[in-house]
């Protein structure tokens, strides 16, 4: 006997939404049903959980970097109160004046279904989201770790899950199917962008809407506007400026490596930049600063390795986490001495092609931001690449801003032999 498969129905999480453009609806769904449809971003950010997670879940979290913020940032510090606030919001403690604001989702592929209007008019529909689809909070993402939090262990909030499942209704908007460029996007206007509020009406405002209130702490703690990336404390000039280099035989081909972080997303922009003229950046997913050293470093000396078949290759790097990784392992030959700095498959796939030729690669430190031609070429290019990565920089402008860098350093020389 040969059995028929069901079909028809799809299987699935249903949601009632409205549509409100052709890749966006809204609605409001149950808190079991948030933290069905995504995974708590403390998890995703967790190298022990990743280790053991599946394919899936791992894609997921490197999806899920390229649009976010890491929790190490403010965000994360926020997250403890903004559980406290929700929490006393649905034990009545503050009355009628407390909000949330509705969390933006992101469907990455196609849905499972989406059915006619459930009555004419409204333009209320289902929409089934499939087990395996992947939906990441690209805005609210603080307030959906808060969320899971209260899920996790409601008693300690004073809450039950019957209050949970009785009380609560979570406001979302929900994009269907566009690019992760554009969810960064979004994610960007979002928290990056903004409109200056008058000083007397922030004056007026409450104080008790807590989402306002954290905006406004990580705003003023980490400055974040224009490109979103930390200043880097001048170095003095004195001193030994340079890695030692009079060592090295004449053949040798030496670069220097630099990496730029934002705190909006995992992602990271690299650059390097050699004695001979050679430049290169780009970008990938980064857990830390550290690993996008490494990154940059690694991706350096791999291309340099292959323009130079028998030379010896040294980088340098101003990151001494980073030199000290690589080093690390270089010398005992084991990639797992730098896997904990690493947390994406990418970089730690770049540092096991890098370990194939180690007996040709030193990286050695220097003083970053002292004027070094090569180290500030390696600095422009990377944060280029952050830029581009994160959609802050048209394609014509990024292309301007590399010929402005590549004739910079022409005007300006090598003097690393010099100070060697």
């Amino acid at each position: 006997m040969r059995l028929t498969l069901p079909s028809g129905t799809p299987e699935g999480i249903p949601l009632t939404v409205m549509p409100v453009r052709e890749d966006a609806v809204i609605g409001t769904m149950s808190l079991a049903t948030l933290v069905r449809l995504v995974p708590s971003p403390r998890q995703e950010e967790d190298p022990r959980a990743l280790k053991t997670a599946s394919g899936h879940d791992r894609r997921r979290a490197e999806l899920r970097a390229t649009v976010q913020r890491t929790l190490k940032s403010q965000k994360g510090r926020n997250i403890p109160d903004y559980a406290e606030y929700i929490a006393a919001g649905i034990l009545g403690k503050h009355g009628s004046a407390w909000s949330t604001p509705p969390i933006t989702l992101w469907h990455a592929g196609e849905i499972a279904a989406m059915s006619d209007e459930l009555l004419p008019g409204p333009g209320l529909r289902t929409l089934t989201v499939a087990p395996d689809a992947m939906v990441i909070a690209i805005d609210g993402e603080t307030q959906t770790t808060a969320w899971h939090d209260i899920y996790q262990d409601p008693e300690s909030f004073g809450l039950t899950y019957a209050e949970l499942g009785r009380r609560v209704r979570i406001p979302f908007e929900l994009y269907l199917g566009i690019s992760p460029a554009d969810a960064r996007q979004i994610f960007y206007d979002r928290n990056v962008k903004g409109v200056d509020v008058a000083k007397n009406l922030a004056m007026s405002m409450d104080q008790r809407d807590l989402a306002a209130a954290l905006a406004n702490v990580r705003s003023a703690e980490t400055g974040e506007g224009g490109d979103g990336e930390q200043p880097t404390a001048a170095v003095p000039a004195d001193g030994d400026r340079y890695a030692v280099l009079a060592d090295l035989p004449d053949t040798a081909v030496v670069a220097v490596a630099d990496a730029a972080v934002g705190d909006e997303s995992a992602l990271c922009g690299y650059g390097w930049a050699a004695e001979d003229g050679t430049t290169g950046y780009g970008d990938s997913l980064a857990s830390s600063s550290g690993e996008a050293e490494v990154i940059g470093v690694c991706v350096a000396a791999l291309s340099l390795l292959e323009q130079y078949e028998d030379a010896p290759v040294v980088l340098l790097c101003d990151s001494i986490e980073a030199v000290d990784a690589v080093n690390t392992a270089l010398r005992s030959a084991d990639p797992a001495t730098v896997h904990r700095t690493l947390l994406f498959p990418e970089s730690r796939q770049l540092m096991d092609r890098l370990l194939r030729h180690r007996h040709r690669v030193q990286v050695r430190w220097l003083k970053g931001h002292i004027g070094h031609d090569l180290n500030e070429t390696a600095d422009a290019f990377a944060r280029l690449a952050l830029r581009r990565a994160t959609g802050r920089i048209p394609a014509s402008a990024a292309r301007k801003e590399e010929a402005r860098i590549l004739r910079s350093l022409g005007a300006g020389g090598s003097p690393l032999a010099a100070a060697a």
